[in-house]
């Protein structure tokens, strides 16, 4: 079982002290090279502030979040699902769960940077600023990432759920013949109209992952997937082909 999140634009300061940016302490070695690119184009983008501030959507005064692309390699680590805050990371509260559900989340929750690609829950990564659709010097993120996401995606085994946006699948689809499933959040009207959630997708997608990581159960295919749900009360059904409707 394979569960691919999204990033966050908030991220939490800090980390361990000491520590710095370590590739080789990265999962994905495959994906060192296209790290390596993307790195230099934003350390190129990062000599001017104001430019910067105008590629990332920031004022110029939140100084803050534009230093952070400075610092990339001098500023501390963390764990990458510590480093996101925000509204689905706020959601899975990966400080509020136990050992064991932590541990689970070791080599089944990857996380779509697009500063470092694909990373899992426990890999070390510094605060920083970069969003899928950024303008970097010299780059462009879609083609840089799109094929060896994909690779890192194809190679895995068992059932892939795919809980990214739109966009950031787009930066890396899941490569066909793999089995994997994409997650929409959505309600149902008083007539039965189903319609897709914007403001509580997140929310949805945070509390959906916690309660996987909390029961600790692996999932081999899509049937036990949808019984492990039904018994949690979660109304989790098969929407358009390829996806799942999970119903809040």
């Amino acid at each position: 079982m394979l569960l691919l999140l999204p990033p966050s634009e908030t991220k939490r300061s800090g980390g361990v002290e000491g520590s710095r940016l370590d590739l080789s302490a990265l999962s994905f070695r495959e994906l060192d090279r296209p790290r390596r690119a993307v790195i230099a184009a934003t350390r190129r983008l990062a000599m001017n502030l104001g430019t910067m501030a105008a590629a990332l959507g920031v004022a110029p005064t939140q100084r803050t979040e534009l230093m952070r692309n400075r610092q990339l390699g001098t500023s501390p680590v963390m764990p990458a699902i510590e480093r996101y805050t925000g509204v689905l990371y706020d959601a899975l509260g990966a400080d509020r769960l136990d050992r064991e559900a932590r541990a689970f989340a070791h080599g089944r929750v990857l996380i779509h940077s697009a500063m470092f690609g694909l990373i899992d829950a426990d890999d070390p990564i510094p605060a920083y600023r970069l969003s899928h659709d950024t303008r970097l010097p010299g780059l462009s993120l879609k083609p840089t990432w799109r094929g060896p996401i994909s690779s890192v995606i194809g190679a895995r085994d068992g059932l892939v759920l795919d809980l990214r946006s739109e966009a950031y699948a787009g930066l890396g689809p899941v490569p066909a013949g793999v089995r994997s499933v994409y997650l929409r959040l959505v309600s149902t009207g008083p007539d039965g109209t189903v319609r897709a959630l914007n403001h509580f997708n997140k929310k949805g997608k945070g509390e959906f992952t916690r309660a996987l990581l909390e029961d600790r159960v692996e999932f081999d295919d899509l049937g036990s997937l949808l019984d492990w749900a039904a018994g949690r009360g979660l109304v989790l059904r098969p929407g358009a082909p390829g996806e799942l409707d999970l119903v809040v």
